[in-house]
């Protein structure tokens, strides 16, 4: 199906459906509803997307250059081979999402609520992960190579496990990583 261009809203919803290959590109979607549906090949280049719901849906193979998402929930959803390039998501809940070996270089993530979020594997690099809710979310082997990682909850990643090359925190930050790794900090 060719949304390509294509206004939606709240009030439109779509429960259980299967898209193959449809164009997104563009799309604005304000408030639209997507429970447990499943994207297959479907390219969201360039796509709006605010206050929308994408709870529990399966992408495979989907393209998301330039896409933004404010204020969206992907909550239970799972990505698989996609292309992330220049995606930009504020605010929204993405608990419970799996991003595991996702390749987000290049993506800016702020305010966003990743709790419990499978990121194994995952690669962030010159990428921003600002403010973000990372409390109980699985990191082994993720990549923050010259990311900003300013304002979030880092308590559940462990540095022995991570590669932070470059990264950039904050005090906080640096003092619960420190403590990740049994270091104690004293004065004298």
């Amino acid at each position: 199906m060719d949304w390509n261009g294509r206004e939606i809203g709240a009030g439109e919803a779509f429960t259980g459906r299967v898209f193959v290959a449809d164009d997104m590109t563009e799309v604005a979607n304000k408030g639209a509803s997507f429970i447990g549906c499943t994207f297959r090949d479907v390219r969201f280049n360039a796509s709006a997307h605010g206050d929308a719901e994408f709870a529990g849906c399966t992408f495979v193979n989907c393209d998301f250059f330039d896409a933004t998402f404010e204020r969206c929930r992907f909550t239970g959803s799972r990505f698989e081979a996609c292309r992330y390039g220049l995606l930009r998501a504020e605010g929204g809940d993405w608990s419970s999402v799996d991003l595991a070996k996702a390749d987000l270089s290049g993506c800016s993530l702020r305010g966003v609520r990743l709790r419990e979020a499978e990121l194994g594997g995952a690669r962030f690099v010159d990428g921003a992960v600002r403010d973000c809710d990372l409390s109980g979310a699985r990191m082994d082997r993720a990549v923050f190579d010259n990311c900003d990682l300013r304002g979030s909850d880092l308590s559940a990643m462990d540095p022995r496990s991570t590669r932070l090359n470059g990264a950039v925190i904050d005090p906080r930050q640096a003092m619960e990583l420190v403590g990740a790794l049994g270091l104690r900090i004293r004065d004298h």
